[in-house]
């Protein structure tokens, strides 16, 4: 059937036939039918049956004539029928209608029940580079759907500088439902934060936690002291575990000492109980530092809040600190042997006495070896530790494991800590250009770089050894291993031929 008899017999289905036929013939015009076909469509618009109509809101939007959908689209966005309407929107974006009467439409479906048509109001506007009815746009920040609200943020966001969106957000944000005024919170710019400290400090009391926790937030921003004795507050009352973690962490990040009571009161919380440790140990007092200690040794507290008070007894550094941390390495809790190392670390960072280095060097690098789970934490608690050295050089020379080789060999890079010995770890190195696991090898190129340029010393068999570089730099897997054979090389180079 040519084009013409299809015309012609859709033209006669779209008058004489049933729901269905009149509905396909509306489609099939929008398909194959002329211009002229498609204000025949729009004859059609006021249909008694929704099928048709939707179908008459399809074949206008494929028939790219704008004049014509102009006409009827609009009205179809409001019909009874959530299909029209989805049909009818649908169309309009594809035509680029772009009047004041479709920007109305679509402001009027931002409020429609079928999240299907929120969505097409919203990419409709956006097409259109207009907010439309900023009241519903801004209202969809809490909208249920993510693809709704996620759409009309990123519109408001477009449009933040508009005053009526800027004076709604800020309307949203003193007082709109709480997932909107979570989300205006986080659009609002800074200096919007003076304006609504009021409402922020009430907020703090607010039913909702997502409210509660958005405006602490925001608060935080506030250099006032009104404002730290609210939050304090808030802290004091606080029932939610989730918005007493985040407070908890918020004034443990400003070293607030008041926190010392409600931190000891939620160390028991499976949730806040690791800020509970955090905001104890930054605050420093003595009660809050007795309670860290009591914390690390307490088998009934979670394994999360004693690994957390662990670290911070350690990144506090009082006297008793390694002593604590040192049996805690053999603990059952994986999460608190993690912790201990952690905290440990924070003391090497620091600086120990001269009678605890020891101590923690043969502690670290046994647990180097010996838990498998914090190889790099362990590694990196040990740099700068140049009391390790001589066990770390037994451990590259003896261990089975790959991982823990590559971390102890790292450890003997210069870059992290030399003794009288360093001189000596050439072969380590250059041995270790050969082994088996890409990340020794990678360990093994960089140190070795590191190495000839901080001690000077000349390698022996350069030539055998230029060549092994070459090779690793040419055909290494990884492009870091590449890298740090590149490194060595240049090293050499750098030497000279006086040093060969």
């Amino acid at each position: 059937m040519g084009s013409d008899q299809q015309i012609a017999f859709f033209l006669r289905a779209l008058r004489t036939g049933d729901t269905w036929r009149r509905a396909a013939a509306a489609k099939g015009l929008g398909r194959v039918g002329r211009d002229e076909h498609a204000w025949v469509l729009v004859g059609s618009a006021d249909d008694p049956a929704p099928e048709v109509r939707e179908a008459v809101a399809m074949g206008l939007g494929r028939s790219g004539v704008a004049e014509a959908g102009r006409t009827v689209l609009p009205g179809l966005m409001g019909d009874e029928d959530p299909w029209v309407r989805r049909r009818a929107s649908r169309a309009a974006i594809r035509l680029g209608l772009d009047d004041q009467a479709v920007v109305n439409a679509f402001s009027g479906l931002l409020r429609d029940p079928d999240h299907h048509l929120r969505i097409n109001a919203l990419d409709g506007l956006a097409a259109l580079g207009v907010p439309g009815d900023v009241t519903g746009l801004v209202a969809l920040l809490g909208d249920p759907e993510g693809a709704v609200w996620g759409r009309a943020r990123a519109l408001v966001w477009r449009f933040q500088d508009d005053p009526a969106v800027s004076a709604e957000l800020i309307r949203t944000a003193e007082q709109g439902a709480p997932h909107a005024r979570v989300q205006a919170l986080e659009l609002l710019p800074r200096h919007s934060t003076v304006r609504l400290l009021d409402s922020l400090v009430t907020g703090l009391r607010d039913t909702a936690a997502q409210v509660r926790i958005a405006v602490t937030r925001r608060l935080l921003d506030v250099e006032d002291a009104h404002a730290q004795d609210a939050l304090v507050g808030a802290l004091e009352d606080e029932r939610d575990a989730n918005v007493a973690d985040f407070l908890l962490h918020a004034l443990g990040e400003r070293g607030e000492e008041r926190v010392t009571g409600p931190a000891t009161r939620w160390l028991a919380d499976p949730a806040a109980g690791p800020s509970a440790a955090y905001a104890l140990g930054a605050a420093g007092t003595r009660t809050a530092a007795g309670a860290l200690r009591t914390a690390v040794t307490d088998p009934e507290l979670p394994g999360r809040t004693r690994a957390a008070a662990a670290k911070a007894v350690g990144e506090a550094g009082r006297w008793d600190a390694v002593w604590l941390l040192l049996p805690l390495l053999d603990d059952p809790d994986g999460d608190v042997r993690a912790g201990a190392v952690d905290g440990l670390g924070a003391l090497v960072q620091q600086g120990l006495r001269f009678w605890e280095r020891h101590a923690v060097a043969w502690a670290l690098v046994a647990h180097l070896v010996a838990d498998p789970n914090t190889v790099w934490q362990t590694h990196n608690a040990l740099i700068g530790l140049a009391e390790a050295l001589p066990d770390l050089r037994q451990t590259v020379d003896r261990t089975p494991s790959a991982e823990v080789r590559a971390a102890a060999l790292s450890l003997l890079d210069t870059y992290n800590a030399t003794d009288e010995n360093t001189g000596q770890d050439l072969a380590r190195f250059v041995h270790a250009l050969d082994d088996p696991d890409e990340t020794v090898r990678f360990h093994a190129a960089e140190g070795l770089a590191h190495w000839l340029v901080d001690t000077g010393n000349p390698p022996q068999d350069e030539e055998r050894l230029r060549n092994r570089l070459t090779a690793l730099a040419s055909k290494a897997a990884e492009a870091e291993t590449r890298a740090a054979a590149d490194e060595a090389l240049r090293a050499l180079d750098r030497r000279g031929p006086a040093c060969s």
